[in-house]
Parts: C-alpha cells; structure tokens; sequence
C-alpha cells in the first residue's frame, strides 16, 4: 500500500504544473509534450508492479490472500467503490469530469494515493495507477483506458471480495508438500510458473482452452520431452474443424502438411467427401515442422486420464493477447525453449545449444527429466503476494459463481479469428 508521505511533494508539483500547463501550451505548442514526459515521476516507479518470485501455490501466499480478505470486507463495509462509465478513451492529456471518477475508483482499490486529489485531467499520476490497475487484473499495461479496463474496474467490491474467500480455500487444498521441483498452471491467469526452492524459476504466459472445450483442473507429472513429434488430429477437431475447413478451402490439408491415413495406406484428400462424416473414419497426421505444426517443435508429455498435454506453436502471436483462451485444452507455452532446459535441468539435453541442435535435425528425439516433475493445473482467480498486491482474474470458465461474464469472456468465446488446431488428447507418434 502507497503512503502519502512517499508521494506528497511530487504530487503537489504535479497538480500544481496541471493548473499552468494549459495557458503554457498555447505559446510552447508541441513543448508541453516534451515537458510531461521528461519528469521524473516518483508517483509512478512507487506505484510500478513489481514481479513476485512467490509461487501461486505457497504458505506465503495463502497467508497474503487471507489478509487481503480482511482487508477487502473493510472496503466492502465503507462502502466499495462506485463504477466508471464515459471513460473508455482516456489516456494521457484528457480533460473530462469521467477523470475525477477514474481517480476516486484508483484511490478505492489502493492503485492511486489519496494525494492525487479530484482533477478532471488525466495526467501521469493518473495512468501510472491505471497502469498498476492493468498489471494487477492481467491486461496489458496500456496506461490507456479501453472498455476491458472499464469492465474490470466495475467489478462490484462485493464480488472480488467473494473471489478471494473462495480462492482463499482453494490455495489452502494445495498446502501440503508440492515437491521441491514443480509447475504451476494457472488456467484462468493463462499462467505457467516452474517452481524450484519454494521460489518461481521461470514464468510463462500461456494458451489455455477455451471457454467450450476447456483445460481440465489436474496434478500429473511431467514424464518425458517429446522434440519435433508428429501430431495426429483428434477426432472431435476432425469433426469440428477440419471437415467445414476442407469444405471452404481444399487445399488446406496439403498447405499444412497434414496427411491422411486408412490404417497404414495415405489416401488423397481429394478422394474424401468433406461433405459427409466420411473423413471422421481416418487418421490425420501433421508432419513435425516448427512452422506449421500444431505443436511446434516440443511437446511435454504428462499423462492423465484427459489426455492433455504440453506443448510449443507456431501462432507466437497469441502470447502478446489479453485474453488467451484459444486452444481445445491443452497448454501452449510462450519462452518454451527455456521451460524446456528447466525441466531438462541435469541432463545433456538441457543445454540450450543441444535443444536448438535437436529442433534444426527435424528428427524425433524423446528426452527424460532425472526425475518426474509435479505439475499442478489449477484455477485461482484471485490472490494476494507477501507484498500486499493482490490479483483478480476473470472467472472465465464461471467456477466462482461470483459475478457477470466480463469482457474476457465475451473475447474468449469469440475464439482465434483463424482456424489453427490445438490437440485436446494425446495422439502422437
């Protein structure tokens, strides 16, 4: 939590500056830029998020959530917050009575000192705790207002407090021993933590599934490392994909490398009806390939009864979304090469040369850990760090029962914009 004595002075020359920098602006023209943003602006570094090294899953964390429960049923009492409307395309310089709202919703949720007082203009005082906003709810940190940041920011007190005594339980049910090497998929946060020495070693945005075909909520382990793997397309994509995909576009299975199989014998697409469930009877296979294959150049092999799994892809694009929600179960993971020499660690195969030597000889090679890792999918919508940030995701697959779908959700069920399958069992040669 912010103190007033850390921002006072900078604050007071900063609203000072708000009141004269208008009459400025009209003999400086474009200088008044050049000043706003060569301050230096102590509100802002105090107010940046900083990464935490604590695991999701920990003591420490479970203590820091049931903190923050305490400390949001005191919100709750006094009140809550009130929502923002009109304020969607704010963003640095604006000058609206929506601004003074803004702030107070920031003062409400600790993400803006009270010093900041009530002006209409929408200075970098003001996008710093939008900023902080952002990180804390897993948007990107714009400093801009846009209707995702609205929608999140109207989210009643109420709920976010229902949120963290919910997921206040669900961290305790993970407060026995984890193991002392072990990964954390937060399915809602589209989060992938490795955790070793009770501290985050890496951290990975991921893909995660969608809201109608959704990541299952598991432990298994990781047991193997599959390099450049084929990948064999479940029946339910061949069903939902692939076939209305031929009917549109033919020549879509031989652009991607995917080839079919009646038993051992490769037939042609064009001797396949895509207009009937002819195609459902046969075996696709996409050939390994970092470019076009569903699964990039790894996939991590962790056996459950959901036949989920692991793995690379080729549509890097996805990690720099807001909202990931775009595979049929499985987890895509960003930096894979790195989380790959992680769970590789102590083995010839961890050496980062020796995993780009591998992905470049195209051929299948399978590589074990030195011993099985613990991997846990989870879903924690909301939690607090030893630092006192707490954290709120949207309740995307609506386990929470706590509130109205959000603008995550209405972006995930949307879904890619581009077919691009992602296996959601564990076919692979």
């Amino acid at each position: 939590m912010l103190t007033r004595v850390s921002l006072t002075g900078s604050l007071g020359l900063a609203l000072l500056a708000t009141a004269v920098l208008p009459a400025l602006a009209q003999d400086r023209g474009g200088a008044l830029a050049q000043a706003e943003w060569a301050q230096n602006y102590d509100s802002a570094a105090t107010m940046r998020v900083q990464r935490s090294n604590t695991p999701i899953l920990s003591p420490q964390t479970l203590a820091a959530t049931e903190q923050m429960v305490e400390r949001y049923r005191d919100i709750v009492a006094r009140g809550g917050w009130q929502s923002v409307s009109g304020s969607d395309r704010l963003r640095v310089g604006s000058k609206s009575p929506a601004v003074t709202a803004l702030r107070q919703r920031l003062i409400a949720s600790g993400d803006l000192d009270p010093a900041a007082g009530s002006s209409p203009v929408y200075d970098s005082y003001v996008e710093a705790g939008v900023r902080r906003f952002q990180a804390r709810h897993g948007l990107n940190q714009t400093g801009a207002m846009n209707i995702t940041t609205v929608q999140a920011m109207n989210v009643p007190a109420e709920v976010r407090l229902r949120q963290l005594e919910l997921n206040a339980v669900r961290l305790r049910s993970y407060s026995g021993n984890l193991g002392e090497r072990y990964v954390i998929v937060n399915i809602p946060a589209a989060l992938v933590e490795t955790v070793e020495g009770d501290h985050v070693a890496t951290r990975h945005a991921a893909g995660v599934g969608k809201i109608d075909r959704q990541s299952p909520i598991m432990n298994a382990k990781i047991q193997e490392v599959n390099f450049n793997p084929y990948w064999t397309v479940p029946a339910s994509i061949i069903k939902k994909d692939l076939i209305p995909k031929m009917q549109k576009e033919p020549s879509y299975l031989t652009d991607n490398k995917i080839r079919i199989f009646n038993g051992d014998r490769e037939i042609p697409p064009s001797q396949v009806n895509w207009h009937s469930d002819e195609a459902t009877r046969y075996r696709f296979r996409q050939d390994p390939g970092v470019d076009l294959n569903s699964m990039g150049f790894v996939r991590i092999n962790i056996p459950n009864p959901h036949g989920v799994y692991m793995h690379d892809t080729p549509a890097k694009g996805i990690f720099g979304d807001d909202f990931r929600f775009v595979s049929s179960g499985c987890v895509r993971v960003q930096n894979v090469r790195d989380y790959v020499s992680w769970i590789l660690q102590g083995t010839p195969n961890a050496n980062p040369e020796t995993i780009e030597s591998i992905i470049q000889s195209g051929q299948r090679v399978d590589a074990r850990p030195v011993a099985p890792i613990p991997v846990y999918w989870t879903y924690i919508t909301a939690w607090s760090t030893p630092d006192g940030l707490v954290q709120f995701r949207d309740d995307i697959y609506k386990r929470d029962g706590a509130g109205a779908p959000t603008a995550a959700m209405t972006a995930a069920a949307a879904g890619p914009r581009n077919f691009n399958p992602d296996a959601d069992d564990d076919q692979t040669n």
